[in-house]
Order: structure tokens, then sequence, then C-alpha cells
């Protein structure tokens, strides 16, 4: 755990935001935003707009006796607790086959993480250091593989280097390299191929014909070709165990209104014949105030759901688990990471359910209790299903990780 002795949350933020300020180092930022300004295109110049940017965050990891877990909420029967505290900027989760979980960073580690399990006790080690954005991760084969807004990488054999890691190996460097939405997300799907988004560079502008779109490719990073069109900006994503579609979740425009647009979580059932609207259309109901004249929501694949305003859904992953109640068998858990451009914030971890036929019949809270007086003293990234049933619940505001299981 690291500290600073004499300042509590709400010091140690007021000084390390100060110190970052005074260094010229910018804020870190959230999803909707990158590391220069490019999250206040079109920004309204009205007192209350103007208050609002991207949240801090700390540079250091929260200490454990300081993480919000005790007044985290789960429904009755499950009991939340911290999994492991101390790394900093905790991203997306990735299991290795002998059990250690790879743990990813963005904007202010530039790290990836190994949790290791020693009877008991955890100890985290840093496996990669100095690779900025490195958000995207995801284990096959003993390799780890690891992108980031330039490039995919893979680590080999990497459970059993864990001290000293091997050169990666490059899989493919040909992405635009965009600060903005370039940061990405990995999965392999039931194909055997590589699943990777890339954003659009920008809050609203008409993107080229490299951005706004989910990607696979082959292993090796040949055969690469288009999924989905359309997509602002994917941080998460997961395949139906039922029927092997993939759904994603997917965060919209800014600045509109405090309730409009809504985020998105959506269904691919036609690989690389669906459109899903940026940036003509936004939620499926809303076409966008410059570029969606000429243009109808009802050209465009309709979202599975709405999530939220400005509710920033990242991680999601299909409940694949048998201790938990029958009613989550093949539910969605999203994290919300919750936004920072509307006035009333909340973040949560949501369910969505579904019926056979594949539709969403409800979206409910699950995991609450990250924002206290309408501030946030947590946000939630990513889900992982763990092999006993349990959940983790990852956290890059703390630098933490959250275990949610089930006793009855």
């Amino acid at each position: 755990m690291r500290s600073v002795e004499g300042l509590g949350r709400t010091g140690l933020a007021m000084a390390c935001a100060a110190m970052m300020m005074t260094a010229g180092v910018a804020l870190a930022q959230d999803e909707e935003a990158g590391e220069d300004r490019s999250w206040a295109v079109g920004q309204p110049n009205t007192e209350a707009a103007m208050k609002m940017a991207p949240i801090a965050q700390f540079p250091v990891p929260t200490a454990e006796a300081d993480l919000p877990t005790a007044r985290l909420k789960a429904p009755p029967g499950f009991k939340v607790e911290t999994y492991v505290s101390d790394i900093l900027d905790a991203r997306m989760m990735r299991e290795g086959a002998n059990g250690t979980l790879f743990v990813s960073s963005l904007f202010v580690a530039g790290k990836v993480y190994a949790v290791v399990d020693n009877g008991g006790t955890r100890e985290v080690k840093t496996i990669v250091s100095d690779m900025p954005m490195a958000n995207g991760v995801e284990f096959h084969d003993g390799s780890l593989y690891v992108a980031t807004n330039k490039m995919l990488v893979r680590y080999d054999d990497i459970e059993n280097k864990l001290d000293a890691p091997p050169e990666p190996v490059t899989v493919y460097d040909k992405f635009p390299g965009d600060v903005p939405h370039g940061w990405k997300f990995l999965k392999i799907g039931p194909d055997g191929k590589l699943y990777v988004p890339v954003g659009a560079p920008c809050n609203i502008c008409m993107p080229s014909e490299n951005h706004a779109r989910i990607l696979r490719m082959n292993l090796d990073g040949t055969g690469v070709e288009t999924v989905a069109e359309g997509v602002r900006n994917t941080v998460g994503f997961d395949f139906n165990p039922r029927n092997g579609e993939l759904w994603f979740t997917d965060n919209q425009r800014d600045w509109l209104s405090e309730d409009m647009p809504i985020d998105e979580l959506n269904r691919i059932t036609e690989p690389g014949q669906q459109h899903f609207g940026f940036p003509y259309c936004h939620s499926g109901i809303l076409t966008d105030p410059e570029h969606g004249w000429g243009h109808s929501c009802s050209a465009y694949a309709r979202p599975a759901a709405l999530l939220g305003p400005h509710s920033a859904p990242l991680g999601m992953r299909f409940y694949t688990g048998s201790a938990f109640p029958e009613q989550y068998r093949n539910a969605i858990f999203i994290a919300r990471h919750g936004p920072w451009n509307r006035t009333n914030k909340y973040a949560d971890v949501s369910v969505a359910y579904l019926d056979d036929s594949g539709a969403v019949t409800k979206v409910e809270p699950f995991l609450t209790g990250f924002v206290e007086n309408n501030e946030y003293v947590g946000r939630p990234v990513d889900i992982h299903v763990m092999d006993d049933g349990s959940i983790l619940v990852s956290d890059d505001y703390n630098g933490a990780i959250y275990r949610v299981s089930y006793e009855g």
C-alpha cells in the first residue's frame, strides 16, 4: 500500500491536482476524453457546462484501509471484499491458465500487472512498464496480448516468466495511433480471432474509413476485417456463450444535453453488415444536430439496451459461473464508469438480463456505492468471472480490485 501521511483522500486529491497542474502535466482522462482537450469540443459556453471536465485521477493508489469496499452494496446474500489493492490505474483484467490475474492500465500508470495468489496472500508484480495507453489485454495459449493506441504485441510463455518477461513480439502495428478514443479492448472470439476496436478520434466528427469500428484479425495480425461500423467508442465486449454473438458497450457523444444521448449496449447479429449509427444517429433515437441531416435512425442497427446518459459503460461479461442464483446465468454484468459531463453523478455494476431469444428484458443496478454526496469514491472499469463463480471488479479511481461472491 502507498499513502501520504497527514493527508486524507480529499487533501491528497487537492495536493496531487495542484502538483500536476504546476508541472504542466495533463490530468488523466476518463472514457470520454483524451490527454489533449478534444473532450471540450462542443462544450456549451454556459456557467454550469464550463465547470465540467474529466475526473482527475490520483497518481498513487488508495491505501487499502481507505478503500470504499465496506460501503459498496450488492443484493442480499452477496459479499463484497477487497481482492487486491495497490494497482495504480487498474483497468482491464484477464486470467492466465495458471491463475495469474493480468491487469492493464491506461493514462496514469503505463503498466501491466500480474497478480499472483501465494496461498491466500496476493502479490502484485509489474511485468510491463513505460507503455502508454496499455489498456487492452487478452490471454491465449500461454501468451499475453497487450494493445495500445498504436500497436498490438504478444508476450509468450508469460506465466513462467513473470520475474523476467520476454521481449514482446509485434502482432500488429497499423492502428491510427490517436489519443482520443485510441485505447483498445481485446477479446478472442469463438472463431479463434482477435477482436479489437478503433474508436472515433473525436467527440463528434465524420470519421475516416479506418475509425469508429470493431476489427477482427488472425492471431498473427493478418486477415484484418471489419466486424461493425458506426461504433464511436467501445471499451468492452464479450461473446454470448449460447450462440457466439458479439455484444459490446458503446459510449455516445458529449455536450448535447445532460440527459442525451444515452449510452448503448449493442448486439452484432450480422458480422460485417451492421452500422451502429455514429456519427449520424445516437442511442438509436436521436439524429445528430450536425451530421444527422439526411439520415434516419431507422437505417442503423438499434441498441439492444440503453444504459443511461453519459454513463460511460466499459467492461462487460456474460456470467458463465454457477455460484450465483439462477437469474444471473448468462446475464451480462456491465461496469458503468460514470459521467463527468453531467451534473448528477452515478456509477455502478449493472446487470442486463436476456430472454431465450437473446433480447434484453431489463437492466438494473447490481453493485452500488461508488458515489457519495454526488462525488465519486470509486469508478468501476471491468468485470472478470472467476472459476469459483465469484466476480472481480476493477476500480481505476482507487487502484483496486473488489471481489463479489454469493453466500446465500
